[in-house]
């Protein structure tokens, strides 16, 4: 299977993934993985007292869910060349275990660099929770194969 190349990104496209549950299991192996042992994240008496109520999902960790969520939609299959970065993400609503989280992501540019085999493709990344509340929101670029010749 071949994902979409530079030429098929078209401005304004939207693709939304299928939906995941955060588990418990997710939070503790990311704290361990990531060093990651803020309270907030693994002290269920300790986020009582907090304006949360319960222990959050880490922000990095919902973002690399959705980045997997998106991966198997198979858009970037053998055309995707490499990650270039954030321009921006900003977490806008905590992300509670058992909540369950989808993303979309919104083409919003498209530019030629200066070899002719690729090109830059920007979107807009949202994941939203079970009530289709904005959890995530960043702006990516990626470099992208262009169709061979």
């Amino acid at each position: 299977m071949v994902g979409l190349y530079w030429e098929e990104w078209e401005v304004g496209k939207s693709f939304t993934t299928a939906a995941r549950t955060i588990t418990e299991t997710d939070v503790v192996n990311f704290a361990g993985i990531s060093g990651d042992y803020n309270p907030l994240h693994i002290n269920e008496e300790y986020c009582k007292n907090t304006q949360f109520g319960t222990r959050i999902a880490h922000g990095p960790l919902i973002y690399a869910v959705a980045a997997g969520l998106l991966f198997q939609l198979h858009l970037y299959d053998d055309t995707l060349i490499a990650f270039l970065g954030f321009e921006s993400l900003k977490f806008t609503k905590p992300v509670k275990i058992n909540d369950t989280i989808y993303a979309k992501v919104t083409v919003t540019e498209v530019s030629e660099t200066s070899k002719a085999d690729r090109g830059v493709m920007k979107r807009v990344l949202q994941v939203f929770n079970q009530r289709d509340e904005m959890v995530q929101e960043g702006i990516q670029a990626f470099l992208v194969k262009r169709k061979p010749t």
